[in-house]
């Protein structure tokens, strides 16, 4: 496959299927992309205390996310400075220092050097070696939104916030439904057959496959939703770095929409009094509610509403989730449940249950995904097929521009169109060629 004739085709909206699988993409990728952007790491719920920490990786880089004695989150590169071991082997739990399982070099949380075993003897002291210049490495940048913990192995990135800019819009109706902000439980994690950028793509904004992959769960009761005519409703909506789909809502009054998909009324009132109006107009008199998104590159979100009260009543549930690459060919998936640390305990119970139903691991919604998935990969391995160019050309007008025009008075930033259309999956894979182009001043200037 041509690297450089492949890139050039995302902004048309036809592209080989060899994207799905080449391993010169792949390591284009570890080089112009991964090093470089923003890698949700951890939520701050998951290290609540001094010396709680979670191991996570950035590709083949080990990552350290602790709380420090005076309660500073920090990103420290798992590697001991003396001779690379691997300082911390569990993948989470408390501690106030971390030991070197090699020679004994042990380091605080906050990654300071503060133990070598016969330092004078072996090194002169602090005149042959300085513990304060030898501590863990932090991640060159590291940031926070709304308790989500992101790191850049760039130095010179942008920051966080114009990373995420106007996508930060839509992510608080996901994370910011009161002043207590979200926990999360998780993640799960486990291993795919498949190529990232199709979970991250058909999360940012693939609502035609929702009432034909998942009319199972139609079938059976778990879900009203997915059905077409009320998937075509919704708007796709595109800010910067980030996109993704909407469910359109019955009414025009937030109490009653937020009520609808099963939310009690004290949660309203809270979401009410942090959301901004235009957030509050989006869901209330627009009427539209946030489903599924995807954070530039790899991070996404889910919103949905089945059916798991024994009266038949609907509760929604969050999810955020990590498209890791292993290979061309192979994804590893981190899924955490979030719910607000206000909501009361009955409901997160339902919610965590909800979750576990519809994209846990085992989840009916995931089965159907992943299935679908894995088959794309696999036949985009051929030699043959890896030439042959698909079509994510939906909602393009023939002699230019779109079918429909962006709603002009669509309440929050960026652009939004009714019905189906690949805008943001074109989007999500211009700004990809971008990164691999080597060519992007900075993350939004896709088209």
């Amino acid at each position: 496959m041509d690297i450089d004739e492949a890139l050039a085709g995302m902004a048309t909206g036809r592209f080989p299927a060899g994207i799905y699988s080449d391993p010169g993409l792949h390591e284009l990728e570890r080089e112009r992309l991964f090093s470089r952007t923003w890698q949700f790491l951890a939520h701050e719920s998951e290290v609540p205390r001094p010396g709680d920490y979670v191991v996570r990786r950035i590709l083949d880089d080990s990552f350290i996310v602790v709380r420090d004695d005076v309660g500073k989150v920090r990103v420290l590169l798992n590697m001991c400075r003396h001779r690379g071991m691997q300082v911390c082997r569990a993948e989470a739990g408390n501690a106030s220092h971390f030991r070197c399982p090699y020679h004994a070099w042990t380091y605080r949380s906050d990654g300071r050097l503060v133990g070598v075993p016969f330092h004078a003897d072996a090194y002169g002291g602090d005149a042959g070696l300085d513990r304060a210049a030898s501590g863990l490495v932090s991640a060159p940048r590291v940031d926070t939104f709304r308790g989500l913990v992101f790191a850049s192995l760039d130095p010179g990135a942008a920051p966080l916030a114009e990373h995420l800019g106007d996508a930060a819009f839509y992510l608080d109706l996901y994370l910011h439904q009161s002043e207590a902000g979200v926990e999360v439980r998780g993640p799960q994690r486990w291993q795919v057959d498949c190529n990232w950028k199709i979970g991250a793509e058909n999360f940012s904004g693939d609502s035609y496959h929702t009432p034909h992959t998942h009319v199972s769960v139609v079938d059976i009761g778990l879900f009203l939703e997915p059905k077409g005519h009320k998937r075509k409703e919704g708007a796709l909506w595109w800010a910067g770095a980030g996109g993704g789909t909407t469910y359109k809502l019955p009414t025009g009054d937030l109490d009653e929409n937020l009520a609808y998909i099963g939310y009690p009324p004290e949660m309203v009132e809270r979401m009410r009094a942090v959301w901004s109006p235009a957030q509050c107009d989006l869901v209330g008199q627009r009427g539209f509610i946030v489903s599924a998104s995807t954070a530039f590159p790899n991070l996404s979100l889910v919103h949905n509403w089945p059916r798991v009260q024994p009266d038949g009543h609907v509760v929604p549930f969050i999810s955020l989730r990590l498209w890791q690459p292993l290979s061309s060919t192979r994804t590893e998936i981190s899924s955490w449940f979030a719910v607000d640390r206000g909501a009361p305990d009955w409901f997160k119970e339902a919610s965590y249950r909800a979750y576990v139903m519809s994209f846990g691991s085992s989840g009916m919604f995931e089965q159907d995904d992943v299935e679908n998935w894995t088959s794309i990969t696999s036949v985009a391995r051929g030699r043959f097929a890896a030439t042959v160019a698909l079509d994510s050309t939906m909602g393009m007008a023939p002699g230019g521009g779109t079918l429909r025009p962006p709603l002009e008075d669509w309440p929050g930033p960026g652009t939004a169109h009714i019905g189906y259309g690949e805008y943001n999956q074109r989007h999500l894979l211009e700004l990809w060629a971008a990164h691999l182009r080597d060519d992007a001043q900075h993350e939004g200037q896709a088209r």
